[in-house]
């Protein structure tokens, strides 16, 4: 084995030796700075206890102090509420003097009125020994006893008050009848003559003028195929005869004889007329309709200044410048009540406004009463309701034919203007002899029931009353009488709309002073 050279191993004790003092070093400043910290923290422990005494010995001073105070503001307050009580107690015993003091007092007047109501009671028995003794004498005097003698003074008294009160009754009854009779007269005639109105009878055809009788051929077309497409696309019956230059529309709507016969003019004056051609013109007429309706119905409201109305409560009274009822034009009619029920309210102190608008819409479900089941009346209150119009309105147009018992003074004027715009001369187209037949006949149907007394056909034979005579007839059997009555009335005549049937049972006691 070779020998290690002698410089390595020079170099690797000298290496050692570096470590060794390298270690020693390293120890020798490590337990330097141990002792330094330990120095250290044993000064920190030594400076805060020391810091620890003097705030203990300073909050211990505050707190002699704090208390110091406490103690001191407590004693202050309870000064202060010793002498609060010192002052309450003063207050009670004056106040308790005080009340001795009155209490005194009321006994005093209490003896003073005791002794008073003592003398009082004395003094009244003498007084009513009096009026006893004062009874009898004159019981004695007259013959009667007290008690007759008032009964003869209060019967004697009685009758004379009631012979006066009835003359006065009957005397404040025969004048407010005339005076009522009078200013209802005088408003009525006012109402007409400040209300003049034409009328002109509807009829149920219409009648087209032609250049010449070639055209009616042309209106027929090839194996009437143009005549068949306006009857469709109209409903409305074309008749063609022997009438010269003229062709009859004919119907019961009249808004469609209207389309018709607008569109049958412009077709003639265009002279091409043919299925597509006629097509055309119906709806160019239709909307010319509608035109001229939503223009009837907004000058029907400028008219009788009734402003605010529903849009489509203005259609539906356009739709009444086509309508008629016994031949007279509906719209025409709603004018008329809306200005005679006006003028009435004002002379009356009613509300006008309230009064022209129920009179305008009074008949605005014979609009669509051909469209709808039920009554003008029940459609036309429907719709008055789905257009948020007032409950005035809605119950004055209720009442306007006697169906629902008016509340208000516009009810009652809106049913005395439709009653005065239907009687006018002229207004109906039903005839004098037909009209007073079928009110005959209504009377004769009522005096045919066994314990009728008497008959009244009213309201243009809208409605029948009914006296029977309440000995032969009870409360049951007028009921029954007013549903057979209905039944006849139903199966043996025929006549519009509805009739109201009213039995009137009553018994009345009259006597005469001579």
């Amino acid at each position: 084995m070779d020998r290690i050279p002698t410089n390595i191993l020079i170099n690797i004790a000298v290496g050692l030796a570096g470590i060794a003092a390298g270690y020693a070093v390293r120890y020798l400043v490590v337990e330097t700075k141990v002792r330094s910290a330990s120095d250290r923290s044993a000064e920190i422990l030594a400076e805060a206890r020391r810091s620890a005494e003097t705030i203990k010995r300073e909050a211990a001073i505050d707190a002699k102090d704090e208390a110091h105070r406490i103690r001191q503001e407590a004693e202050e307050e309870a000064r202060e509420r010793r002498k609060e009580l010192q002052q309450q107690e003063r207050r009670l015993v004056q106040k308790e003097e005080s009340l001795d003091r009155k209490a005194e007092s009321l006994e005093r007047k209490e003896a003073a009125l005791a002794k008073k109501a003592e003398s009082l009671q004395k003094q009244q028995a003498r007084v009513e020994e009096l009026i006893q003794t004062q009874m009898r004498e004159l019981e004695r005097i007259a013959g009667l006893t007290a008690e007759q003698a008032r009964e003869m003074l209060l019967k004697q008294t009685e009758n004379e008050v009631k012979h006066e009160m009835a003359m006065m009754i009957k005397e404040i009854e025969s004048q407010a009848k005339e005076e009522a009779e009078r200013r209802a007269n005088n408003i009525i005639a006012l109402a007409i003559q400040r209300c003049a109105a034409d009328h002109v009878a509807e009829t149920t055809v219409s009648v087209v003028s032609l250049p010449n009788d070639e055209m009616k051929g042309r209106i027929i077309g090839r194996e009437g195929r143009n005549i068949r497409t306006l009857e469709t696309l109209t409903g409305i019956d074309v008749i063609i005869d022997d009438t010269p230059e003229a062709v009859i529309l004919s119907g019961f709507d009249p808004i469609r004889r209207e389309i018709a016969r607008i569109a049958l003019e412009k077709l003639v004056a265009d002279g091409r007329i043919h299925p597509a051609r006629i097509e055309e013109m119906v709806e160019k007429a239709q909307r010319e309709v509608d035109a001229l309706i939503r223009q009837e119905g907004e000058q029907a409201t400028f008219e009788t200044g009734v402003h605010g109305l529903h849009p489509e409560l203005i259609k539906l009274l356009g739709r009444l410048r086509f309508r008629t009822s016994y031949g007279q034009n509906v719209l025409k009619h709603s004018i008329e009540v809306a200005h005679l029920a006006g003028i009435m309210a004002a002379e009356l102190g009613g509300d006008v406004k309230v009064a022209k608008r129920a009179g305008l819409l009074h008949d605005i479900g014979k609009a669509v009463d051909h469209e709808m089941e039920g009554t003008h009346l029940e459609i036309g209150l429907a719709l008055l309701r789905k257009y948020k119009e007032s409950h005035e309105v809605i119950h004055a147009v209720a009442c306007h034919h006697g169906d629902y018992e008016p509340e208000s003074i516009e009810a009652v004027l809106v049913a005395a203007a439709d009653a005065i715009s239907a009687a006018r001369p002229g207004a109906r187209r039903e005839s004098l002899e037909s009209y007073i037949r079928r009110l005959e006949k209504l009377e004769n149907i009522a005096n045919s029931f066994d314990g009728v007394e008497k008959s009244y056909a009213i309201q243009a034979g809208r409605e029948i009353r009914i006296m029977v005579k309440p000995n032969k007839v009870d409360d049951a059997a007028a009921v029954k009488m007013a549903r057979d009555i209905v039944k006849r009335i139903e199966s043996d005549m025929e006549y519009p709309g509805q009739i109201k049937v009213t039995v009137i049972r009553e018994t009345r006691a009259v006597d005469y002073a001579k």
